[in-house]
């Protein structure tokens, strides 16, 4: 009981006593449930932060550069991977054209009606991709189903020239870059 009969006044008295426990009781109530709460919500942001985390990091070992691409074609086992890094800055206008930033498309790549691809449709008259590796992986194996046999450079241009290019230069061009990035310096 809060109050209390005085007999002397003969009122209702404020026992304060319990009043002073009562209103400790709520402090540490209010307390220790505002300290839940935050708890469980710093739990909840450390988890969203962790998730923001990895995102970040798949985000960013996706994301393009030279480096990554020379080290994939590497890692693939491209055949004369200076004259694909070559096609790829022609085809890309040095990875700045839209058929790369939004389709992902570093060759300059049809979709593939005939063998295996990892082209996930059709966009803009071109194949598109998820990513840019599934846009080399895609080159990896049309060599390997169209270009297996060629052993020399030159059997490879001429291939090129005949049956992968519309412009009637794209040889010249790919020497020309060649030359100008320095591309068998880096294999």
């Amino acid at each position: 009981m809060l109050y209390q009969f005085n007999p002397q006044t003969l009122r209702l008295e404020l026992n304060k006593t319990r009043f002073k426990i009562l209103v400790g009781t709520i402090v540490f109530l209010l307390i220790t449930s505002f300290s839940i709460g935050r708890l469980a919500r710093f739990k909840a942001l450390d988890k969203y932060e962790h998730e923001l985390l990895i995102v970040n990091l798949e985000t960013e070992k996706k994301k393009f550069t030279k480096d990554k691409l020379v080290n994939e074609i590497k890692r693939l086992n491209i055949k004369f991977p200076h004259i694909v890094i070559a096609q790829s800055i022609i085809e890309t206008r040095k990875w700045t054209s839209p058929i790369f930033k939004e389709n992902h498309n570093l060759f300059g790549m049809k979709e593939a009606s005939v063998r295996i691809t990892t082209s996930s449709g059709t966009e803009r008259g071109h194949a598109y991709y998820e990513d840019w590796y599934q846009s080399v992986y895609d080159y990896a194996f049309y060599q390997s189903r169209y270009l297996g046999g060629i052993k020399s450079e030159s059997e490879y241009l001429d291939y090129l020239s005949a049956s992968y290019a519309e412009d009637k230069n794209y040889v010249a061009k790919i020497k020309m870059v060649i030359e100008r990035e320095k591309l068998k310096g880096i294999f």
